[in-house]
């Protein structure tokens, strides 16, 4: 049968850029499900988008679909119909699931048992006849973070919708959508070659756009950005900086991405470049430009969707808008500088940190006090300790300086540079810029033992408050995003902070309760560990930990995050080195622990010990005392090899002794020996459960 191309394009007014990404990456599937759940055979399906446009182009599309005959068997005669021929249940049920009437139905014997059947014909359909309601229901399968209305229509989407194309083959599809019919013409770019345009068939439509100066697709935009720039950076000598997401949101800004060098006053480079690059990526979407030793030029790069032509006057335009925001950029940051950081401190009572939870002034006494705390724990003393303090106190003060008020994505980066220009030391003020690190997962933490005092008291802070209020995260729903602090304070302790979470909760709680807050402090506390063993042991499964080690250490009741990555580390190489022996101890575990009664004790009568009994609880005590040390000094590598020393006399024992011995005495006796054999490994981990079944 012939087959013809599908194009199906949804011309609205420009829609946001990130919602666009999203709707791109779902559009195909949206449409091959419902080509699929209508039956429609079709080949591979195409998306383009751009910041007007929907497109979907599906190959191998048939005029019709075939017809079709299936046969189903149903039961038995004599079940589906009664003595008086009547359908029974059965009979209606099966004749209702099919389709057909139950007088439908037809007898065939097989081999002497006669059986209904119901036959299922599927006529032929024109595909051209299916699609007007199929597409419809395309456009509005599409979900958006925000949809709308538009004039006097009930129908919705994320912005209105201007046109409609549908062509199968050379034929329109009459799709019918908010007030529109679909045709043969699309428009171009906006300014360059507005349109109408008409499409003579599916397979032109992408040839007529690019015609219309519209590059179809945001991989094709992309390139051509990077082309343009990778040229510019030659030229000029310069580094351009773009990031990602940027550039993903660039992408879908223009239709026809043209590439300009713009430029601003020197005289702006002295402001703190963090503020000057905010500026331009976070509020223009303009790329900056650095030199070869890695500081800012004073020029940038424009992404234009306007007329190539018309270059000396787009630029100057954007350099009047970069001039505006520096010029901002620069009085603010004169204005904080004209006072200390420290005098913002007091400030801070007029910021909500969070309404139950009082202020950031509120606050940052809590960061100062719970980092007094970690510094006693991790035995930071000294000048350390004092900067800790000190950092801890200025760490949020630049939330209410101008600069960060206008431009808030540099909060801790300017607190910084105030804090140099204040006289503070070198180590405040990095602690100060770093505190907020790691802000996502994989992100660099802070680089000294005082910023990370810092950051951990103010992301502990914040995790512990709000678990006290019952707004803790649930599901997949962390407003808060207190997942992600958890999961750097748990880098921090792993890049080697020595502190012991648990104690630290118990402080930051402290600290809410003298502030006069109520809470369950159990309660929370419980519902604090339980969250971090859980990042822990989710962090440790992305890594790539077994999930049976995983719970073989946390079934031993460890809660410290840097502890259970450890263990779980240690027992993960000796197995991976030892593979037999901690295979071999873990069944042996199981077993005993299985056969154990701890109702018994652990005090074993050695004038009732057989020799392999004996060589057991020899090789049990001497490990007893060494994996005990071994774990006060956090050396679980050496815990597990003294587990391994056990290996031997315990398949020994297994191997010559009966547990189970009709003499109660001895009976008991050896029960109380699995006792102390497994008590060994209580505080390691849960070998039973690295057992194979």
């Amino acid at each position: 049968m012939e087959t013809k191309t599908l194009a199906f394009e949804i011309g609205t007014e420009e829609l946001p850029a990130f919602d666009l990404h999203d709707a791109t990456g779902k559009l195909g599937g949206l449409m091959s499900d419902a080509l699929d759940a209508a039956m429609i055979p079709h080949g591979a399906t195409e998306v383009y988008t751009t910041p007007r446009r929907l497109i979907a182009i599906v190959h191998d599309v048939p005029e019709a679909t075939e017809a079709s005959t299936e046969e189903h068997r149903g039961p038995s005669v004599h079940i589906a119909f009664d003595d008086a021929g009547n359908p029974t249940q059965a009979a209606l049920g099966f004749a209702r699931g099919k389709g057909v009437d139950a007088s439908d139905l037809v007898r065939r014997d097989e081999g002497g048992t006669e059986y209904v059947y119901a036959v299922v014909q599927t006529p032929s359909v024109q595909i051209a006849d299916v699609l007007p309601d199929l597409l419809r229901g395309v456009i509005e399968s599409i979900s958006w973070p925000k949809a709308q209305r538009w004039g006097s229509r009930h129908e919705q989407f994320s912005r209105p919708v201007r046109w409609l194309l549908a062509l199968l083959g050379s034929t329109v599809v009459p799709v019918e959508f908010a007030g529109l019919v679909a045709s043969n013409e699309t428009f171009g770019h906006r300014f360059l070659s507005p349109g109408p345009h008409r499409v003579e068939s599916a397979d032109a439509l992408i040839e007529v756009l690019r015609g219309a100066k519209v590059v179809p697709s945001e991989q094709e935009r992309e390139e051509s950005i990077r082309l343009q720039v990778a040229a510019i950076e030659s030229a000029t000598g310069l580094i351009a900086d773009l990031p990602a997401r940027t550039m993903e949101e660039v992408v879908n800004l223009c239709e026809l991405p043209t590439v300009m060098v713009g430029s601003f006053d020197e005289l702006f480079l002295t402001v703190p470049k963090e503020i000057t690059v905010d500026a331009m990526l976070m509020h223009q979407r303009y790329f900056p430009l650095f030199n070869a030793d890695g500081t800012l030029s004073n020029k940038f790069l424009i992404t234009s969707n306007g007329d190539p032509s018309c270059e000396e006057g787009i630029v100057d335009g954007n350099n009047r808008v970069v001039a505006a925001r520096l010029y901002d950029a620069k009085f603010f940051y004169d204005e904080d500088l004209k006072q200390p950081l420290s005098s913002y401190v007091d400030r801070l009572d007029s910021v909500v940190f969070q309404e139950q939870l009082g202020s950031a002034r509120q606050k940052t006494d809590r960061i100062v006090a719970l980092a007094k705390h970690l510094c006693a724990d991790a035995g930071l003393s000294g000048k350390d300790a004092e900067d800790a303090q000190r950092a801890a106190l200025l760490c949020k003060a630049d939330l209410v300086t101008g600069a960060v008020v206008e431009f808030t994505s540099v909060q801790g980066v300017m607190g910084s540079y105030y804090a140099a220009a204040s006289g503070e030391n070198d180590q405040v003020a990095q602690a100060i810029r770093q505190h907020y690190q790691p802000k996502f997962a994989g992100d660099d933490v802070p680089d000294t033992s005082v910023g990370k005092v810092v950051a951990v008291a103010d992301k502990l802070d914040t995790i512990c408050g709000l678990f006290a209020l019952g707004q803790g995260p649930t599901g997949s729903s962390d407003p808060f995003a207190l997942r992600r602090s958890a999961i750097g304070i748990i880098a921090m302790l792993e890049a080697g902070l020595p502190i012991s979470l648990v104690p630290a909760i118990d402080a930051a709680l402290d600290a809410y309760a003298a502030q006069g807050i109520s809470f369950d402090k159990d309660a929370v506390r419980a519902d604090v560990v339980d969250f971090f063993v859980t990042r822990t042991k989710v962090m440790l499964r992305d890594a790539g930990s077994s999930a049976d080690v995983v719970d073989a250490v946390l079934s031993a009741g460890v809660v410290e995050p840097s502890v259970i990555a450890a263990r779980v580390r240690a027992l993960e190489e000796a197995r991976a080195t030892s593979a037999d022996t901690m295979e071999d101890l873990a069944t042996a575990y199981a077993r005993a622990n299985n056969l154990r009664d701890a109702s018994l004790g652990t005090e074993v009568d050695k004038g009732l010990l057989t020799e392999p009994e004996s060589k057991l609880l020899s090789a049990i005590e001497a490990a007893q005392s060494g994996v005990s040390d071994a774990l006060a000094g956090d050396d679980y590598p050496a815990a597990l090899s003294l587990l391994a020393s056990v290996r031997g006399p315990v398949d020994e024992f297994f191997e010559k002794v009966m547990v189970m011995d009709e003499d109660p005495a001895v009976r008991a006796n050896r029960l109380r020996l699995l006792n102390c054999f497994v008590g060994v490994f209580a505080d390691v981990a849960d070998f039973g459960l690295m057992a194979k079944a």
